[in-house]
């Protein structure tokens, strides 16, 4: 089925396949080892083969594929030995998004603020993995988008998503219950701290519990 938009111009057009393509390798629609073939995903969208190889190309840039000679576009695997690295990475640029450019708060930031904790305590009623891993995608840009700082915004966002499948791919040996209340503690502390317009404050928070993230990951 076409998901092709005929009033989309093309940067519009390469923005939605990487994006499309990336929530799929991320929610473990592809799976690593996953080989993406050109004909049915051009098909698929609707498109011809230049704006899925610009998207593919990006996403391999963001170490998310590989192509390999022979075999063709292969989705990648979670490096566990780079891992820890991006976490290290990700807590200091968490920390770093209340300090550089912080956007004015607005009555649609906080309302966006409590719709997540509204999401979270929906889904701390009835625990689901994949929609703790959307709803956690949806909370990143969330935050992401509260610095002004695009160069910022960019990095965050990358490395965020080079660790994004770990929390899938590791869910088994996690009790999602206990994830999902750890996770809605920091929504309504987040909540807090923009109701009081500071920014700073929820960076921090951010920034912990990335920290904890880790830690837990780890054990």
């Amino acid at each position: 089925m076409s998901e092709g938009n005929p009033g989309e111009d093309a940067r519009a057009r390469l923005q939605r396949l990487h994006d499309i393509l990336r929530s799929r390798i991320c929610l473990l629609d592809y799976p690593p080892g996953t080989r993406l073939s050109e004909e049915p995903l051009a098909a698929e969208f609707g498109t011809s083969r230049t704006p899925l190889r610009r998207a593919l190309a990006r996403l391999e840039d963001e170490g998310l594929i590989q192509t390999q000679h022979g075999v063709g576009t292969i989705v990648t695997d979670v490096d566990l030995a780079e891992m820890g690295r991006t976490y290290e990475l990700r807590r200091e640029l968490a920390g770093l998004a209340g300090r550089l450019s912080p956007v004015a708060v607005t009555p649609d930031i906080i309302a966006r603020a409590h719709r997540f904790v509204a999401r979270g305590r929906a889904l701390a009623r009835t625990p689901d993995p994949r929609e703790f891993a959307r709803l956690n995608m949806d909370f990143f840009h969330f935050g992401a988008a509260l610095t002004e700082n695009e160069a910022l915004r960019e990095a965050s966002e990358r490395l965020y998503y080079r660790t994004a499948r770990i929390w899938l791919k590791s869910i088994s040996r996690l009790d999602l219950g206990d994830e999902v209340r750890i996770f809605l503690t920091e929504l309504e502390q987040t909540a807090a701290a923009v109701d009081g317009h500071d920014l700073l404050a929820a960076a921090l928070i951010r920034q912990a519990h990335i920290s904890m993230c880790e830690a837990r990951l780890r054990a």
